[in-house]
């Protein structure tokens, strides 16, 4: 028997649609890329793929079990919680929640992106509640290793190498063993 609510059938359709059309907007800039066989939009569809059996596999475990508590696991649920904002603390924690992307996405020019993603990812984990540095340290570098073999080695994306002078210099050596990296294994 189906746990579906309307709500449930809305937000799948509003996900497909917005992947419909970004899916659209991808022939815009369907291009061939000399050093990347699936042309200038291939990663995009791929995440755009991944995205949607996201949605079908979310829509399906709606159908499935609803969106019922299940026990041991932290989620949301279609009972509304009371959230407390009463602490100035809180606020300012939402507030810097808020802002921290837009703070992130600003410091890409002048810092560059391998400058400026590890310290992001840091603050949005201390952000979140995490207050042991070993943890924050160790996946901080865990979750900079997978981006940076992902968009660096696997898509050969570019990406922002910043223009202040040491993350200027840190940028530079990174590509460089990303040039050296490619051309010890002939990707």
């Amino acid at each position: 028997m189906s746990k579906l609510k309307v709500s449930h059938i809305v937000e799948t359709s509003v996900w497909i649609a917005i992947i419909a059309v970004f899916f659209a907007f991808s022939f815009e800039f369907d291009q061939e890329i000399e050093i990347y066989i699936f042309g200038a939009t291939g990663w995009p569809r791929v995440v755009l793929g991944i995205l949607l059996l996201v949605v079908l596999g979310n829509f399906f475990h709606l159908y499935k079990k609803g969106s019922e508590e299940q026990q041991g696991r932290i989620g949301i649920t279609d009972d509304d919680e009371v959230i407390s904002y009463e602490s100035f603390r809180s606020v300012q924690k939402l507030i810097a929640i808020l802002l921290l992307p837009f703070i992130y996405a600003w410091s890409l020019k002048p810092v560059g992106f391998y400058s400026a993603t590890p310290i992001f990812i840091a603050l949005v984990i201390m952000l979140l509640g995490e207050k042991r540095a070993k943890w924050i340290l160790a996946n901080t570098l865990f979750i900079y290793f997978l981006i940076i073999l992902l968009f660096m080695v696997l898509l050969n994306a570019p990406l922002p190498q910043g223009n202040v002078s040491p993350f200027y210099d840190f940028s530079a050596f990174m590509l460089t063993i990303n040039t050296k990296l490619h051309q010890s294994f002939n990707f």
